[in-house]
Protein backbone atom coordinates (compact mmCIF):
# COMPACT_ATOMS: atom_id res chain seq x y z
CA UNK A 1 0.00 0.00 0.00
CA UNK A 2 1.30 3.44 -0.93
CA UNK A 3 0.22 6.69 0.73
CA UNK A 4 0.65 10.13 -0.87
CA UNK A 5 0.09 13.38 1.01
CA UNK A 6 -1.81 15.64 -1.39
CA UNK A 7 -2.02 18.54 1.04
CA UNK A 8 -0.55 19.14 4.49
CA UNK A 9 -1.74 22.67 5.20
CA UNK A 10 -4.42 24.25 7.33
CA UNK A 11 -7.76 25.67 6.14
CA UNK A 12 -6.23 28.81 4.59
CA UNK A 13 -3.20 27.06 3.16
CA UNK A 14 0.45 28.10 3.30
CA UNK A 15 1.51 30.65 2.18
CA UNK A 16 -1.45 32.46 3.67
CA UNK A 17 -3.01 35.23 1.58
CA UNK A 18 -1.57 38.64 2.47
CA UNK A 19 0.97 37.29 4.97
CA UNK A 20 4.64 38.27 4.94
CA UNK A 21 5.88 35.97 7.70
CA UNK A 22 9.04 33.86 7.38
CA UNK A 23 7.17 30.69 6.43
CA UNK A 24 4.91 32.37 3.89
CA UNK A 25 7.97 33.93 2.23
CA UNK A 26 9.96 30.70 2.36
CA UNK A 27 11.42 29.24 -0.83
CA UNK A 28 11.42 25.74 0.64
CA UNK A 29 8.84 23.69 -1.33
CA UNK A 30 8.02 21.85 1.91
CA UNK A 31 6.61 25.13 3.24
CA UNK A 32 4.08 25.28 0.37
CA UNK A 33 1.04 23.54 1.83
CA UNK A 34 -2.26 22.96 0.06
CA UNK A 35 -5.40 22.06 2.01
CA UNK A 36 -5.34 18.65 3.73
CA UNK A 37 -5.91 15.43 1.83
CA UNK A 38 -4.22 12.09 1.16
CA UNK A 39 -4.32 9.36 -1.47
CA UNK A 40 -4.12 5.65 -0.67
CA UNK A 41 -3.19 3.23 -3.46
CA UNK A 42 -3.55 -0.50 -3.04
CA UNK A 43 -3.66 -3.36 -5.52
CA UNK A 44 -4.22 -0.99 -8.45
CA UNK A 45 -7.05 0.99 -6.80
CA UNK A 46 -6.93 4.65 -5.77
CA UNK A 47 -8.75 6.02 -2.72
CA UNK A 48 -8.87 9.73 -1.91
CA UNK A 49 -9.44 10.90 1.66
CA UNK A 50 -11.22 14.28 1.46
CA UNK A 51 -11.76 16.29 -1.71
CA UNK A 52 -10.03 19.39 -0.41
CA UNK A 53 -10.49 22.93 -1.66
CA UNK A 54 -7.33 22.37 -3.69
CA UNK A 55 -8.29 18.95 -5.10
CA UNK A 56 -8.13 20.06 -8.74
CA UNK A 57 -4.64 21.49 -8.28
CA UNK A 58 -3.53 18.41 -6.35
CA UNK A 59 -4.86 16.06 -9.04
CA UNK A 60 -3.16 18.01 -11.83
CA UNK A 61 0.13 18.19 -9.96
CA UNK A 62 0.06 14.45 -9.37
CA UNK A 63 -1.17 13.52 -12.85
CA UNK A 64 -4.09 11.68 -11.27
CA UNK A 65 -5.95 9.57 -13.86
CA UNK A 66 -8.49 7.63 -11.81
CA UNK A 67 -10.34 7.79 -8.48
CA UNK A 68 -12.01 4.57 -7.34
CA UNK A 69 -13.48 5.85 -4.06
CA UNK A 70 -13.54 8.89 -1.77
CA UNK A 71 -13.63 8.84 2.02
CA UNK A 72 -14.75 11.97 3.87
CA UNK A 73 -13.50 12.78 7.36
CA UNK A 74 -15.93 15.65 7.96
CA UNK A 75 -17.82 18.37 6.10
CA UNK A 76 -15.64 21.46 6.52
CA UNK A 77 -14.84 23.67 3.54
CA UNK A 78 -11.13 22.84 3.35
CA UNK A 79 -11.93 19.12 3.24
CA UNK A 80 -14.88 18.95 0.85
CA UNK A 81 -15.06 22.05 -1.37
CA UNK A 82 -13.23 20.19 -4.14
CA UNK A 83 -16.05 17.68 -4.50
CA UNK A 84 -17.25 19.26 -7.74
CA UNK A 85 -13.86 18.52 -9.28
CA UNK A 86 -14.55 14.79 -9.37
CA UNK A 87 -16.55 15.47 -12.57
CA UNK A 88 -13.66 14.85 -14.99
CA UNK A 89 -13.26 11.42 -13.41
CA UNK A 90 -17.00 10.84 -13.79
CA UNK A 91 -16.72 11.60 -17.51
CA UNK A 92 -14.27 8.73 -17.93
CA UNK A 93 -15.38 6.20 -15.35
CA UNK A 94 -18.92 7.00 -14.19
CA UNK A 95 -20.20 7.43 -10.61
CA UNK A 96 -17.68 7.23 -7.76
CA UNK A 97 -18.43 5.72 -4.33
CA UNK A 98 -18.30 8.28 -1.49
CA UNK A 99 -18.09 7.24 2.17
CA UNK A 100 -18.96 9.51 5.12
CA UNK A 101 -20.75 9.34 8.46
CA UNK A 102 -24.31 10.64 8.94
CA UNK A 103 -23.11 13.99 10.30
CA UNK A 104 -20.95 14.62 7.25
CA UNK A 105 -23.68 13.52 4.82
CA UNK A 106 -26.09 16.02 6.36
CA UNK A 107 -23.59 18.79 5.73
CA UNK A 108 -22.72 17.59 2.24
CA UNK A 109 -26.38 17.58 1.21
CA UNK A 110 -26.71 21.16 2.41
CA UNK A 111 -23.49 22.48 0.86
CA UNK A 112 -23.90 20.58 -2.40
CA UNK A 113 -27.68 20.67 -2.65
CA UNK A 114 -27.53 20.91 -6.43
CA UNK A 115 -25.87 17.48 -6.56
CA UNK A 116 -28.62 15.76 -4.61
CA UNK A 117 -31.71 17.72 -5.76
CA UNK A 118 -33.50 15.77 -8.52
CA UNK A 119 -34.62 19.07 -10.09
CA UNK A 120 -31.02 19.83 -11.04
CA UNK A 121 -30.35 16.45 -12.60
CA UNK A 122 -31.84 17.33 -16.00
CA UNK A 123 -28.94 19.19 -17.56
CA UNK A 124 -25.35 20.17 -17.14
CA UNK A 125 -22.46 18.12 -15.84
CA UNK A 126 -22.99 17.35 -12.17
CA UNK A 127 -20.80 15.31 -9.84
CA UNK A 128 -21.88 11.69 -9.88
CA UNK A 129 -21.38 9.92 -6.59
CA UNK A 130 -22.73 6.82 -4.90
CA UNK A 131 -23.35 7.66 -1.21
CA UNK A 132 -22.37 5.17 1.49
CA UNK A 133 -22.95 5.89 5.19
CA UNK A 134 -20.04 4.73 7.33
CA UNK A 135 -21.30 2.90 10.40
CA UNK A 136 -18.42 0.54 11.13
CA UNK A 137 -15.47 -1.26 9.61
CA UNK A 138 -15.73 -2.15 5.95
CA UNK A 139 -13.67 -3.65 3.14
CA UNK A 140 -12.93 -1.68 -0.01
CA UNK A 141 -11.14 -3.28 -2.96
CA UNK A 142 -9.71 -5.92 -0.64
CA UNK A 143 -8.45 -3.34 1.87
CA UNK A 144 -9.82 -3.43 5.41
CA UNK A 145 -10.78 0.06 6.58
CA UNK A 146 -11.71 1.00 10.14
CA UNK A 147 -13.39 4.37 10.81
CA UNK A 148 -12.38 5.80 14.18
CA UNK A 149 -14.26 8.57 15.97
CA UNK A 150 -12.19 11.57 17.06
CA UNK A 151 -13.24 15.04 18.17
CA UNK A 152 -12.67 18.30 16.32
CA UNK A 153 -13.91 20.65 19.03
CA UNK A 154 -17.46 19.33 19.51
CA UNK A 155 -17.70 17.85 16.03
CA UNK A 156 -17.38 14.11 15.58
CA UNK A 157 -14.80 13.50 12.86
CA UNK A 158 -13.65 10.23 11.35
CA UNK A 159 -10.07 9.08 11.34
CA UNK A 160 -9.47 6.12 9.04
CA UNK A 161 -7.24 3.12 9.63
CA UNK A 162 -6.04 1.17 6.60
CA UNK A 163 -4.32 -1.94 7.92
CA UNK A 164 -1.28 -0.67 9.84
CA UNK A 165 -1.63 2.94 8.66
CA UNK A 166 -4.02 5.58 10.03
CA UNK A 167 -4.94 9.14 9.10
CA UNK A 168 -6.27 11.35 11.91
CA UNK A 169 -6.62 14.94 10.74
CA UNK A 170 -8.59 17.78 12.34
CA UNK A 171 -8.85 16.79 15.97
CA UNK A 172 -8.01 18.04 19.43
CA UNK A 173 -9.11 14.99 21.42
CA UNK A 174 -9.03 11.24 20.86
CA UNK A 175 -11.22 9.16 23.21
CA UNK A 176 -9.69 6.17 25.00
CA UNK A 177 -11.69 3.69 22.92
CA UNK A 178 -10.42 5.31 19.74
CA UNK A 179 -6.85 5.29 21.03
CA UNK A 180 -7.14 1.52 21.38
CA UNK A 181 -8.10 1.31 17.71
CA UNK A 182 -5.06 3.39 16.78
CA UNK A 183 -2.59 1.14 18.59
CA UNK A 184 -0.03 -1.03 16.83
CA UNK A 185 0.45 1.18 13.78
CA UNK A 186 3.40 1.20 11.45
CA UNK A 187 2.61 4.77 10.37
CA UNK A 188 0.31 7.50 11.70
CA UNK A 189 -0.51 10.88 10.19
CA UNK A 190 -1.99 13.15 12.85
CA UNK A 191 -3.13 16.76 13.26
CA UNK A 192 -0.42 19.18 14.42
CA UNK A 193 -1.65 22.69 13.68
CA UNK A 194 0.80 24.99 15.46
CA UNK A 195 2.84 25.52 18.64
CA UNK A 196 0.10 27.25 20.66
CA UNK A 197 -3.04 25.49 21.82
CA UNK A 198 -6.20 25.73 19.73
CA UNK A 199 -9.87 25.05 20.52
CA UNK A 200 -10.37 22.44 17.78
CA UNK A 201 -6.89 21.32 16.72
CA UNK A 202 -3.87 19.78 18.39
CA UNK A 203 -0.80 21.81 19.14
CA UNK A 204 2.58 20.26 18.36
CA UNK A 205 2.95 19.36 22.04
CA UNK A 206 -0.44 17.67 22.18
CA UNK A 207 0.29 15.73 18.99
CA UNK A 208 3.54 14.46 20.46
CA UNK A 209 1.75 13.37 23.62
CA UNK A 210 -0.69 11.26 21.61
CA UNK A 211 2.13 9.85 19.50
CA UNK A 212 3.94 8.82 22.67
CA UNK A 213 0.76 7.14 23.90
CA UNK A 214 -0.10 5.39 20.62
CA UNK A 215 3.51 4.46 19.84
CA UNK A 216 3.40 4.10 16.05
CA UNK A 217 6.69 3.09 14.50
CA UNK A 218 6.60 6.30 12.48
CA UNK A 219 4.47 9.44 12.70
CA UNK A 220 3.88 12.53 10.58
CA UNK A 221 2.23 15.81 11.57
CA UNK A 222 -0.19 17.44 9.13
CA UNK A 223 -2.74 20.28 8.85
CA UNK A 224 0.04 22.73 9.74
CA UNK A 225 -0.29 26.50 9.61
CA UNK A 226 2.36 29.12 8.88
CA UNK A 227 3.75 29.02 12.41
CA UNK A 228 5.57 25.89 11.30
CA UNK A 229 8.77 26.45 9.30
CA UNK A 230 9.58 22.99 7.99
CA UNK A 231 13.37 23.03 8.32
CA UNK A 232 13.39 24.56 11.80
CA UNK A 233 10.53 22.58 13.34
CA UNK A 234 11.83 19.29 11.90
CA UNK A 235 14.97 19.65 14.02
CA UNK A 236 12.88 19.96 17.19
CA UNK A 237 10.93 16.72 16.76
CA UNK A 238 11.81 13.45 18.52
CA UNK A 239 13.09 10.43 16.63
CA UNK A 240 10.39 8.73 14.60
CA UNK A 241 8.31 11.89 14.21
CA UNK A 242 8.42 14.02 11.07
CA UNK A 243 6.49 16.82 9.40
CA UNK A 244 4.35 15.79 6.45
CA UNK A 245 4.68 17.81 3.26
CA UNK A 246 2.83 18.01 -0.02
CA UNK A 247 3.96 15.19 -2.29
CA UNK A 248 5.29 12.99 0.52
CA UNK A 249 4.98 9.31 -0.39
CA UNK A 250 5.66 6.21 1.64
CA UNK A 251 4.91 2.50 1.56
CA UNK A 252 3.10 0.66 4.33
Amino acid sequence: MRVTVLGSGTSVGVPTVGCECETCRSNDPKDKRLRPSIMVENDGYTIIVDTSSDFRQQALRLGLRRVDAVLITHCHADHVFGLDDIRPFNFRQGPIPFFANEIAWKGLRQVFGYVFDPKTQRGGALPQLVPHTVMGAFCLFGLDITPIEILHGRLQVLAYRFGNFAYATDCNFIPDESCEKLAGLDTLIIDGLRYNTHSTHMSIEQSLEYIERLKPKRAFLTHMNHDILHARTSKELPEGVELAYDGLQFEV
